[in-house]
């Protein structure tokens, strides 16, 4: 069964410039389309402003396209927005959406009043709800006091608390510390084998293989590639990713290896003091001369061949910073 079905959404905004006269009209949503089966997570990944969050904004009835369609579980986005609002919830990153004062049960409590579930009921489920997010044993105390990561789990069962069949995940282990962030995953997972159907964005490329089952890639507001986190990764089947650690490289330097006729692209990565020249290869052989002549007057920490990952599939197709 499809749970979500999305066919050729378009969203548009008016600019208008400081005389409130309109400058030029924005498409941040371009004609996109994909399907979501009933139980399934998907993944919609791609660059700050790539049209996710707006994406995910007309799904959930906060926005309306400007053209196209879409439905969830049957209903229109549209002409059924007060039924899909009772069988979906959501999600944003970040500390927003929760009363601080409150502690995280009353939270629930406060959130489930507004869907006017009855006490028993509510209670009965937010006593599940804590348990499935590893909150039971903090519920009472106020989220004042919570780490990051904890709030994060709260934003989590405060999208339960109306049973939803649908939820939207947008980026919920931002800035969250490892064990956080993966505490958060664990709780992800949970939601699959409550039946729920999750759409999820992250800028994290191996949280998306490690969870999704399907995955759209969207870049300028278009799907530019979607399909299974393996059948993306075999984009750069072809291509051996070599990983040169150093110190001090100048532009200059970076530019004459990214000239040299075996390089399909290279990105260069800041870690503290140090630099990671990433260098997608077309071949491997008898190509270190060459690149360490280049760079026979920088300090070299480590050279690495690594296989390519969702990550150097995903910066093939969006692009990435070349220093």
């Amino acid at each position: 069964m499809i749970a979500v079905d999305v066919d050729n959404l378009v969203r548009r905004y008016k600019k208008k410039n400081v005389f409130g006269k309109l400058k030029k009209e924005f498409t941040a949503v371009d004609n996109i389309s994909f399907q979501i089966e009933k139980g399934e997570l998907f993944g919609l990944l791609g660059p700050n402003g790539a049209g996710k969050t707006t994406t995910i904004k007309m799904l959930t009835t906060l926005l309306l396209p400007s053209e196209g369609s879409a439905n969830i579980m049957g209903y229109d986005i549209v002409k059924d927005s007060k039924k899909i609002r009772n069988i979906i919830n959501f999600t944003f990153g970040g500390d927003r959406g929760l009363y601080w004062r409150l502690t995280g049960r009353d939270n629930l409590r406060y959130f489930a009043d507004l869907y006017n579930i009855p006490r028993d009921i509510a209670d009965k489920r937010i006593n599940e709800i804590l348990k499935l997010i590893s909150m039971d044993k903090r519920a009472d105390e106020r989220v004042e006091n919570y780490s990051k990561g904890m709030k994060q789990r709260i934003h989590i069962g405060k999208a339960l608390i109306n049973d939803p069949k649908v939820i939207f995940l947008d980026e919920p282990t931002l800035g969250l510390d490892p064990v956080g962030a993966k505490d958060l995953r664990r709780i992800i997972r949970k939601l699959l084998e409550l039946e729920k159907t999750v759409l999820l964005t992250t800028h994290y490329m191996f949280e998306a293989d490690l969870l999704c089952k399907e995955i759209a890639v969207i870049k300028n507001g278009k799907i530019i590639a979607n399909g299974k986190p393996d059948d993306l990764k075999k984009l750069v089947d072809n291509e051996t990713v070599l990983e040169i650690e150093v110190f001090g490289i100048n532009q200059e330097r970076i530019n004459q290896i990214r000239k040299l006729d075996f390089v399909n692209n290279l990105m260069v990565k800041t870690v503290e003091q140090s630099q990671i020249i990433q260098l997608y290869l077309k071949e491997t052989e008898n190509i270190i001369n060459r690149i360490m002549d280049i760079l026979r007057d920088v300090e070299v920490k480590e050279i690495k061949n690594r296989k390519p990952t969702l990550e150097d599939a995903y910066i093939k197709l969006v692009g990435g910073n070349n220093e």
